[in-house]
């Protein structure tokens, strides 16, 4: 029998845990930690995705300020706005909600964010402290699946980990992490052009699905026992919810999951742990400052 990996219950704990820390915090006269977010158009998925940031930081007493932009915004003023919090003393953290309209680089964009304040750590300076272990923000996505592995007590030490997907911001951080001391996995990456991809993917002990696309990875992909943390988020159209649409994974859940070890759902795996990472950079940076 699975067992289902629950991030909403991991990400309450963290929480729980946070806000611990800034109830010491003010208690020792030190600031509330505060987290900023920009919002740039009228993406559906972006503008639910920085609500709950928003609901966040009110659970663990963090102040939160959201800032919104139309979608045909100038970069120019955009990144004012980026150097202006950069500048902000009173902002300990903060994130630029991606994508960004095709108009604005997303690139030059997260390298103008100040490395100290970077919430997500997508900035190039922490992606090297990560690769090459020194401390600093890690990204949110891969630091909740890290945190998820390591509070189920999942073994990676020699296991073997396939990664399906390359992006900078999940698929390539994530396998640095699992290869680092302490974890110890031995990993592969494998992506779209990649030959015998099922071949792979059934060797693996652990499965990191985080391709973006529905229902990729299917029952003869995955070994006995094998444990699967599924990344993917996609809107599907569905009659069956009353807004028209449901959130899909990478994983055929139901057909997958009767042959793992540890599964997570989607949603309420993965999602609830980047949302809580971010509040943990935050904290961190708070931390750093002190």
């Amino acid at each position: 029998m699975y067992t289902i990996i629950d991030g909403k219950k991991i990400a309450s704990e963290i929480k729980m845990e946070i806000a611990d820390a800034v109830k010491n915090i003010v208690a020792s006269g030190g600031k509330i930690p505060h987290l900023a977010a920009i919002l740039v158009g009228d993406n559906g998925s972006s503008q639910t995705y920085v609500a709950n940031k928003v609901k966040d930081c009110e659970e663990v007493g963090f102040r939160s300020t959201l800032i919104k932009f139309e979608k045909d915004i100038p970069e120019s003023v955009l990144l004012g706005k980026i150097s202006e919090l950069n500048n902000d003393k009173d902002i300990d953290g903060f994130i630029v909600q991606l994508p960004l309209p095709l108009h604005i680089p997303e690139s030059k964009v997260i390298e103008s964010i100040d490395p100290s304040k970077d919430a997500d750590g997508f900035h190039p300076v922490n992606l090297g402290k990560m690769v090459i272990g020194l401390p600093g923000f890690l990204p949110a996505t891969p630091y909740g699946i890290v945190e998820l592995i390591k509070r189920y007590r999942i073994e990676t030490a020699g296991k073997s980990c396939v990664v399906i997907g390359r992006s900078n911001i999940v698929g390539r951080p994530v396998s640095i992490l699992l290869s680092q001391k302490g974890m110890d996995a031995t990993v592969t990456v494998v992506h779209s052009r990649t030959r015998s991809i099922r071949e792979i993917i059934r060797e693996a002990d652990i499965i990191i699905a985080a391709i973006g696309s529905p229902g990729f990875v299917k029952a003869d992909m995955v070994k006995e026992g094998a444990v699967v943390i599924d990344v993917g988020t996609t809107r599907v159209n569905t009659p069956e919810t009353k807004t028209g649409w449901k959130l899909a994974g990478d994983v055929d859940f139901v057909n997958v999951a009767p042959k793992c070890s540890f599964i997570t759902p989607v949603p309420g795996g993965v999602g609830p742990m980047t949302r809580v990472s971010l509040l943990k950079n935050t904290l961190a940076a708070v931390n750093n400052r002190s």
